[in-house]
């Protein structure tokens, strides 16, 4: 079997984010392994409108070019991990559209996040989570979560130092922990999905 090929997604498109340290860290933690092949989606290059398609791509085609460039672009790969800002408990509208923009490209694939706000962003993980089990993904138990001392420490918006190297002892565990759910359920699906098409054929 082939390995995993995961997109990393940053689900901010803010000019001040934070997102593209955690990025780069998580993909960093993700390329020193030899089980996983990843790529950063950054929703910036995908400038969506807000959904306005005459229903989900699971029932009629998407019109908007963009919309149709991202579900191209989401159906290359076999699961994906989120950088997760939290919003007022929530994730960024930004995120939930790029999610709404698609249907068929998530299904039956593995998803987990890195997190991150005052409260580690948990509040937006779990809103994440419920929307991914209605997309037909696989929530994996294991996340990584910035938040409190942690986030204010690395946050260089806030006095930080914008190195999560600072914070590693305390998220790296929880990386790897991601990382290897993220791998398990991969291959699992991949080969559920290739013995439903051969089934099908």
């Amino acid at each position: 079997m082939t390995k995993p090929n995961i997109a990393i997604i940053i689900g901010s498109t803010r000019p001040t984010r934070f997102a593209d340290i955690p990025t780069a860290w998580v993909e960093a933690q993700a390329r020193a392994r030899a089980d996983i092949d990843v790529e950063v989606l950054d929703l910036r290059d995908y400038p969506m409108p807000f959904f306005d398609e005459v229903a989900s791509n699971a029932w009629a085609p998407s019109k908007n070019p963009v919309a149709v460039a991202w579900q191209k672009k989401l159906a290359e790969f076999d699961g994906y991990i989120f950088v997760v800002a939290e919003y007022n408990r929530s994730i960024t509208a930004a995120l939930k559209n790029a999610l709404d923009q698609a249907y068929v490209e998530w299904g039956h694939k593995p998803m987990g996040a890195i997190a991150y706000g005052s409260m580690g962003g948990t509040s937006a993980l779990q809103h994440l989570r419920t929307i991914a089990v209605e997309l037909q993904m696989v929530p994996v138990r294991n996340s990584v979560s910035i938040g409190g001392a942690d986030f204010f420490k690395v946050h260089p918006g806030m006095g930080g130092s914008g190195n999560l190297a600072d914070i590693d002892g305390a998220i790296a565990k929880s990386a790897t922990a991601l990382l290897d759910d993220i791998v398990w359920w991969a291959k699992a699906t991949m080969a559920a999905r290739a013995k439903a098409v051969a089934q099908a054929a």
